[in-house]
């Protein structure tokens, strides 16, 4: 007699292993069609391989590659760099370093980011003294206020703001705010209806709602920029949240923001309205938001931007470029150290080559698989002689770098693949002495309150800790 039970279940297991496999091998497939970083493409194929549930579950979620062309039209695009354009072109082009020429060239033809001359910069390491500053401009705004925060948290903090933000309102001054939505996933919706009640317009980057959350939980904004009036504009690190000014119980939280007065600003508002467009699919181009500024300061400054979308990674081209052409010393700090191939070898090159290369990160982080991440790539620096300290103060999360007396960056982008190739990141670049000195002083203060590591006591360290960072980072790029 025939058990149709047991042929149902042989055929449903056969039909279940059929579909099974095929979608391991399709999504297999799909990987290596997609030409990605082949170091990214083995992580997958690894995964998939010897965790095969568990890899199709995060491919699905974090590994599809929906990359677009472009956000804007050429010609929407052209319209809103108008008045940026005619203001950079009305410069003196004599302005420009020599020694930095080709990474300010590199910028312009791969971001449009255009070198203003003539900027104040005022640099900010803790918590308090740039909330001060920012709530102070917010204050002093007459026509509009663009901000655009990762993190904009429902504490003392944030409240802080969204109240000077909707006192401003009603004081008939335009306002904007961009949140990131996984940044702000567990924020409650009433913190920004309030705020849409007072007639503030708020938006949602890139909302992550099922059966949409895919990889758009993947492609974050994680920009820090405020723009006050065209003319003073705030960008770094420090999200809008109580921990950046309090810490942690085990330490400070160490971070580094600067405020921007001068035309470089122009350079912020661009790339403010540039994702308004992306969230709100409105182009705002009116000369009002580009005001004529005069000169105030001695820094040229290019604000730079990056983004999963189109050819180019501008951030880490333009990072691989200033350690390479580094003459006698580059400075870095960072949070998580899970560099590309590129940053990766240009560290080591430029060290074995003499130059000073100084690597800062926290000695304790505030996650600990990327942490583990971290320390897995120690070895191959410290073997080029790239010097490497742990800030042990605190947690540091400051995205800073200075080079030669006269290149400094600040801005929200990690020295780590999420932020080269997955993030929407900005940084100001400038080109001074005055600003370069500065940092360098900033880095040199915070190296007091480090420890030095040499590379003869870390390969003495546990197998067990250096067996579960050689894992991690095999995850490294997908981290």
């Amino acid at each position: 007699m025939i058990d149709w039970n047991i042929i149902v279940s042989q055929i449903a297991t056969v039909a279940f292993d059929i579909v099974y496999f095929g979608a391991i091998i399709s999504t297999i497939v799909v990987i290596i069609l997609d030409n990605r970083n082949p170091v990214k493409t083995m992580a997958w194929i690894l995964i998939l391989l010897f965790l095969p549930i568990v890899g199709l579950v995060f491919y699905f979620f974090f590994g599809r590659s929906q990359r677009r062309e472009r956000i804007i039209g050429q010609k929407s695009y052209d319209r809103l760099l108008k008045k940026p354009m005619a203001e950079y072109l009305a410069q003196d082009c004599s302005a420009v370093p020599e020694e930095y020429a080709r990474l300010i060239q590199l910028f312009q033809h791969t971001n449009q980011a255009f070198p203003f001359e003539g900027n104040r910069i005022a640099v900010y390491t803790e918590g308090y003294t740039k909330l001060q500053s920012l709530l102070r401009e917010l204050q002093k705004a007459k026509q509009h206020i663009h901000m655009e925060y990762y993190i904009f948290e429902d504490d003392a903090i944030g409240r802080l703001v969204r109240d000077v933000l909707i006192e401003k309102a009603s004081q008939g001054v335009e306002v904007r705010v961009i949140y990131d939505d996984v940044g702000c996933w567990h924020v409650p919706n009433r913190f920004f209806e309030e705020m849409r009640n007072a007639g503030i317009e708020v938006r949602s980057f890139l909302k992550v709602r099922f059966p949409l959350f895919t990889s758009r939980v993947n492609y974050r904004n994680h920009r820090k920029i405020v723009v006050v009036d065209g003319r003073i504009g705030f960008v770094g690190g420090m999200n809008l949240a109580e921990r950046y000014m309090r810490g942690f119980s085990w330490g400070i939280w160490r971070d580094t923001h600067i405020l921007i007065e001068g035309k470089a600003v122009h350079g912020l508002q661009t790339a403010f309205l540039l994702d308004w467009y992306f969230v709100d699919r409105t182009l705002i181009t009116a000369s009002r938001y580009f005001p004529k500024i005069e000169s105030c300061g001695n820094s040229l400054v290019q604000v730079v931007t990056s983004e999963p979308i189109g050819p180019w990674k501008e951030i880490m081209q333009g990072l691989t470029m200033a350690i390479n052409g580094a003459k006698k010393y580059f400075y870095m700090q960072t949070p998580y150290f899970l560099p590309t191939e590129q940053v990766l070898a240009a560290m080591q090159t430029a060290a074995l080559a003499g130059v000073d290369i100084r690597l800062m990160l926290p000695e304790r982080a505030d996650n600990r698989i990327t942490h583990l991440g971290s320390h897995s790539y120690l070895r191959d620096v410290l073997q080029a002689g790239v010097k490497v300290y742990f800030y042990k103060k605190g947690f540091l999360h400051s995205k800073l770098m200075v080079s030669d007396d006269m290149l400094s960056t600040v801005g929200s982008t990690n020295v780590d693949f999420r932020s080269f190739e997955h993030n929407f990141e900005v940084n100001a670049f400038m080109y001074d002495v005055e600003t370069a000195l500065e940092m360098k002083e900033i880095f040199l203060q915070d190296q007091r309150e480090s420890t030095q590591i040499f590379l003869k006591n870390w390969v003495r360290r546990p197998w067990r800790q250096k067996a579960a960072e050689s894992v991690v980072r095999l995850l490294a790029p997908l981290l």
